[in-house]
């Protein structure tokens, strides 16, 4: 399956707090809070949505590529992807700017604050699927410049490309009314438990509604598992056991690039689930979000050695 992800591209530098943010907050003083967190590591990470995805696609067979812009400073990371399996031929270098930045620190709980600085990412608008020799089979429209976003979907409703959508960390930038015009057409909605909550608030539809207007909506739920909805079935899903817990960030990126493995060789919804759910354990128990590894030999055996099932993802290694 060709698949075409849109979305940032950036370098993630991760902190670490010895803490707990909510021992640090008094929620009486909200509206004047002022917080400085001393950390006691950083480290400068591969990131952004759109390879984060595209990482674990490639590690799983896939030949995915990607639509995006990026600064100057982007020649390593491009090496990086390209040596993996990753097409970067429609990303573009915007001279004089830096590629986009994530700032994010993570507390003993797994808690974490983050900001984003667009930098390149700002000129993602000037993209368009119009310009490619090949209609792709799934377009993803992750988190990226607003306009960019709604670009994207638009043109793929226009010219019929079934599309993911993926709003993640722009649900707080994007009004009910922007949400709903781009879930409208969708052939996916990934979302986790939190922020499916923000777009019901925001759009005023429940969930039920929301399955009226989108195929398959995906709700990831940290440890409690997830669930997928679709063709009137709800289908839960549990984590898979880390061997130990590093960092969370980019977990939710690895689910969508086991469970898109798992829809371009027409698996089952249910075993689409549990390789985003194997995915994501293999992203937690590394520090940043490109830094897990497998062969797929050994994401088959762990996967049958977990769900007990011998009969699945033969193709996977054949």
């Amino acid at each position: 399956m060709n698949i075409l992800l849109t979305g940032s591209v950036a370098y993630d530098y991760l902190m670490t707090f010895p803490g707990l943010f909510k021992e640090q907050i008094l929620p009486e003083r909200l509206g004047s809070i002022s917080l400085s967190f001393l950390v006691n590591s950083m480290s400068r990470q591969r990131g952004g949505v759109a390879p984060n995805i595209a990482y674990t696609l490639a590690m799983l067979g896939e030949a995915p590529y990607l639509m995006a812009t990026v600064g100057e400073d982007f020649n390593d990371y491009r090496d990086w992807l390209e040596s993996k399996g990753v097409d970067t031929s429609l990303v573009v270098v915007v001279p004089g700017v830096f590629t986009a930045s994530f700032f994010a620190t993570t507390d003993e709980a797994n808690a974490q604050i983050a900001s984003f600085y667009p930098g390149a990412m700002a000129y993602a608008a000037e993209q368009s699927l119009k310009t490619l020799e090949e209609k792709p089979d799934l377009v993803v429209v992750s988190p990226n410049d607003p306009e960019a976003m709604k670009n994207f979907a638009a043109e793929c409703r226009e010219l019929g490309i079934p599309y993911l959508y993926d709003p993640s960390q722009q649900i707080l930038r994007l009004s009910g009314e922007e949400i709903l015009r781009d879930m409208k057409g969708a052939h996916f909605l990934f979302v986790n438990d939190y922020e499916s909550g923000l777009i019901m608030k925001k759009t005023g539809l429940s969930l039920d509604e929301i399955l009226k207007i989108v195929n398959v909506v995906v709700v990831t739920r940290g440890e409690k598992g997830t669930s997928i909805y679709t063709e009137g079935k709800e289908i839960n899903l549990s984590v898979v056991p880390p061997q130990q817990i590093v960092d969370p960030t980019g977990v939710g990126d690895a689910f969508r690039g086991g469970f898109l493995a798992g829809y371009s060789n027409g698996w089952s919804w249910e075993t689409c689930g549990k390789m985003g759910a194997l995915a994501a354990t293999y992203c937690l128990e590394k520090k940043g979000t490109q830094n897990h590894t497998f062969t797929r030999d050994e994401f088959v055996a762990r996967f049958r050695k977990h769900f007990n099932d011998d009969g699945l993802l033969d193709e996977l290694v054949r």
